[in-house]
């Protein structure tokens, strides 16, 4: 592809037209031209977290929770991935990676049948750090590895339409881990999110991502009695117990060394309306107990459970929490078998119970592009388990 030598520029190789180079440089310049602050103390947060080397992160209080939740993106990317290919899509699936952050999830999308990946985030150094990441992983695989293009933008403020490399790009799968409730600081907001996720999909194409369950951040809220909850993991903050707004109902979260900033409840229900208003129909919502009750028999998703240590072994010499009573609902499982099985060795797979206090906020959900004129239905109940993770490995 030619080039322009304006380094604000870029040419376009189908049609030649000039357009906006979508570097760190141009997104700062637009950003002076859209209101509020909110986005940046967002941006700001993540630009500012250091990169974690392995040893760092299996010294996390919360390193088996990040693991899992790791678990619960690759079980769903992977699930609708095949889905596409089973459903006809088996020329090489076209992505958008929402809130792509430092690229955690390009080895996700490097084990599917994907031809193209385009990934964007609000924090400019993480988008550096995916481009990095992503030329990493193409050097290890001489070349053969999907396309991408990377771009700095406020996917809740901008029009991604407008800066993409080909301007009539289409999708077949969209992909929003842990950043949606972000752009449910207004209406218009959040209508520019789903927007930006929604109108370039195919026909037949799906959107997912994992959220925060406004459901049991208000059960927890009624419970508490000075409007804020947590543990020595995590903390949420409210600054009263009045009634959830659609848009703009602030709470701040705090989870060990991950997440230290404002965000906006985003209910199923307005979620799902205002995706409705761009041709999707739900067809998934999973809170994470249910998410892994689903999946966690299927023996690749068992085995990956086990490979990237998704689960904390019990018992352990060295447990990940010392508080008393974490493990009791493991330790209850193993001595059901030992009485069973009195010459038994039983050891299982599990999240400590403040560990799961957090990671138990989280839902996964899937919606699909219909066609207007299509009458199908789809039947999603509401989840509400929230069971510890637990998984027998050996009798």
């Amino acid at each position: 592809m030619d080039r322009s030598s304006d380094k604000n520029y870029k040419r376009d190789g189908n049609d030649g037209h000039k357009r906006k180079h979508t570097d760190v440089e141009s997104f700062h310049k637009r950003r002076r031209m859209v209101d509020g602050d909110s986005s940046n103390v967002v941006a700001r947060h993540y630009n500012q977290l250091p990169e974690s080397g392995l040893r760092q992160r299996k010294q996390s209080k919360i390193y088996f929770m990040r693991n899992f939740n790791n678990w619960v993106k690759s079980v769903l990317m992977k699930t609708f991935q095949i889905r596409l290919d089973t459903e006809g899509q088996r020329s090489g699936i076209v992505a958008l990676d929402v809130g792509c952050g430092k690229g955690g999830d390009l080895l996700k999308w490097a084990k599917g049948n994907v031809n193209k990946v385009i990934c964007t985030d609000l924090a400019a150094t993480s988008i550096e750090q995916c481009k990095d990441r992503y030329g990493s992983n193409k050097q290890k695989a001489r070349g053969r590895i999907f396309d991408a293009e990377f771009i700095v933008a406020d996917s809740s403020r901008e029009k991604l339409l407008d800066l993409f490399d080909d301007p009539g790009q289409m999708f077949d799968l969209v992909s929003i881990q842990f950043v949606v409730h972000y752009s449910f600081e207004s209406e218009s907001q959040a209508n520019r999110m789903i927007q930006n996720c929604c109108e370039r999909l195919r026909k037949g194409g799906y959107f997912i991502g994992t959220t925060v369950n406004s459901k049991e951040l208000r059960r927890r809220l009624d419970e508490s009695e000075n409007n804020s909850f947590g543990n020595s993991v995590y903390s949420v903050s409210f600054s009263s117990k009045d009634k959830f707004n659609d848009f703009g109902h602030t709470y701040n979260f705090h989870l060990d060394g991950v997440v230290d900033c404002p965000e906006y409840v985003a209910s199923r229900e307005n979620l799902e309306n205002i995706a409705k208003k761009f041709g999707m129909r739900l067809v998934l919502w999973k809170t994470f107990s249910d998410f892994f009750a689903m999946n966690a028999r299927d023996r690749e998703f068992k085995d990956l459970l086990k490979r990237i240590k998704a689960l904390e072994y019990f018992p352990s010499r060295s447990p990940n929490s010392n508080k008393p009573g974490d493990y009791d609902h493991a330790k209850a499982v193993c001595d059901d078998i030992m009485e069973k099985y009195p010459e038994s060795n039983p050891r299982v797979g599990t999240l400590s119970s403040t560990e799961w206090e957090a990671a138990s906020l989280y839902v996964a959900f899937a919606f699909k592009k219909i066609d207007e004129n299509d009458d199908e239905t789809f039947d999603v109940p509401a989840s509400d388990i929230n069971d510890i993770p637990l998984l027998v490995l050996s009798r």
